[in-house]
């Protein structure tokens, strides 16, 4: 039961935080001026506030469940001690203290949001950013050691940040082409910009989560392939490729079909349709992000050379 608990809190930490960094960042790539007030085209102040705070919950149910894990121990009064230890005396803990100050920062930045929009952005942005790669801190990287240990955890943050990045865009351009939003055409001519902005910025995301993605496979498996396929690691991380997979033919198809096919309604008048199927392929794309961050949380908690360990134990004794 604690870990699935584990699982799913991983699960929704993750995509709180990205969601955090990456909205913020795209507000600052894909706006300008007055359109990064809240409200103006998304509900910054709204949305990173509630991100946020539930990043804040989040981290503090999960540091609770690790020690109660850790422990054994399931009473609030007797946990206190062990959740003392894990912050004072861990690197664990240091890092789940300086997600805390950091989402305390997005918070501070957000009130000053109306009067300086891009400050507060960039403010939130950075701090989200520091919040995100603090996760880093719970992955496979922290089991390493020495110069290894500081090149998987560059690795990770990269990967982190990256998909932070690309999953608060999405949400960002679904937010924009929902309904209600595309009843006008100065919001698709909006949207159709942001999408051109995107261009430069989701080619470098594809490379970057490439290279980080294969750099951290080799970090915790090593040069293999058949004896990680056989384990429930190693399933769990084709069905993530191929979700990956799956998310790069519908970015490929908004990048060269879709976009350019608003750019040319919008030119004919007749830009209804083309917003909506940009619509559908975003949420679709969002909905494999999502499925592909599970899978994260997931494959966080398993330990690839136990598994292969044990399979090639029994396969020893058959």
């Amino acid at each position: 039961m604690s870990d699935s608990a584990n699982v799913v809190l991983r699960f929704v930490l993750y995509v709180d935080l990205m969601l955090l960094f990456g909205v913020a960042l795209f507000g600052l790539y894909s706006l300008e001026g007055r359109e990064r007030r809240s409200g103006t085209v998304l509900p910054f102040r709204k949305l990173l506030a509630g991100l946020a705070g539930l990043g804040a919950l989040l981290s503090s149910a999960g540091m609770v469940l690790m020690a109660s894990t850790m422990s054994g121990e399931s009473d609030v009064a007797e946990l206190r001690p062990h959740i003392e230890m894990m912050l004072f005396e861990t690197d664990v803990g240091l890092a789940w203290a300086v997600r805390m100050i950091a989402l305390a920062v997005v918070g501070l930045a957000l009130t000053f949001h109306s009067r300086a929009p891009g400050i507060s952005l960039v403010i939130a942005a950075t701090a989200g950013g520091i919040a995100l790669a603090s996760l880093a801190w719970s992955g496979h990287g922290a089991m390493d050691e020495d110069s290894r240990r500081y090149w998987h955890f560059t690795a990770d943050i990269l990967h982190l940040l990256i998909a932070g990045a690309w999953l608060g865009a999405l949400l960002a351009f679904a937010l924009m082409a929902q309904t209600r939003a595309l009843q006008t055409e100065a919001h698709i001519r909006l949207l159709a910009r942001a999408v051109k902005r995107f261009e430069l910025a989701g080619a470098l995301i594809v490379v970057t989560i490439t290279l980080t993605g294969v750099v951290n496979y080799l970090f915790i498996v090593g040069p293999k392939l058949d004896e990680v396929l056989l384990s429930h690691y190693g399933v769990l991380l084709v069905i993530k490729v191929l979700l990956f997979a799956g998310m790069l033919v519908l970015a490929a198809l908004n990048r060269f079909h879709l976009g350019p096919l608003l750019e040319r309604s919008l030119r004919e008048g007749q830009y209804r349709a083309a917003a909506h199927a940009l619509r559908r392929s975003v949420v679709v794309e969002m909905a494999a992000a999502v499925l592909i961050v599970g899978l994260v949380a997931w494959l966080g908690t398993l330990s690839p050379e136990v598994e292969m360990s044990h399979l090639q134990g029994e396969i020893s004794d058959t």
